[in-house]
């Protein structure tokens, strides 16, 4: 079964991108340490992790950072109503390393995962289709079908923006 999905390239315009890539790279944003991340394929208990910043969580903005993401986010996908906006940035390793599968949220809602830098990390859908690290890349998606997310080996790191809404 193919996983309906849409990968959209230069999605912002280059100024706008570049103004948030500063921000997303620079000490503006406090990233926070979690565990939360499903183990590696293999492993038996997830001692993997990531740092992430959350923008806004279901009913509240978490970060001071949110007004420079969100309304031109909120105009481009048509969001109705958001449920997530959070920062995710997973550290070099020396082999990548692909997540276990998960679901954001268990109901059916739309999903963006844009990419603030190009690296040989990736995203991989239910259907096993493999979504490169591509700079200034959205993949819309359905968010509550299984997919992983992975490390990267051939920069620093791996950013990207997860936007959950409908």
């Amino acid at each position: 079964m193919k996983t309906e999905h849409e990968v959209i390239d230069n999605f912002l315009d280059k100024d706008y991108f570049e103004e948030l890539k500063k921000i997303v790279m620079s000490d503006e944003i406090p990233w926070y340490r979690s565990e939360v991340i499903p183990a590696v394929v293999g492993d038996p208990a997830p001692t993997h992790h990531f740092f992430c910043h959350i923008l806004f969580h279901q009913t509240y903005v978490n970060s001071q950072s949110y007004d420079k993401f969100g309304d031109v986010f909120w105009s481009k996908l048509k969001i109705k109503a958001l449920l997530r906006m959070k920062l995710n940035l997973y550290s070099k390793t020396d082999t990548i390393e692909v997540h276990n599968r998960h679901r954001d949220f268990t109901y059916d809602h739309k999903g963006c995962l844009f990419s603030f830098n190009t690296c040989d990390g990736f995203t991989t859908l239910e259907d096993g289709t493999k979504i490169e690290s591509v700079e200034n890349r959205a993949l819309l998606f359905n968010p509550s079908t299984y997919h992983s997310s992975s490390s990267t080996t051939n920069d620093d790191i791996r950013l990207n923006l997860n936007i959950n809404y409908s």
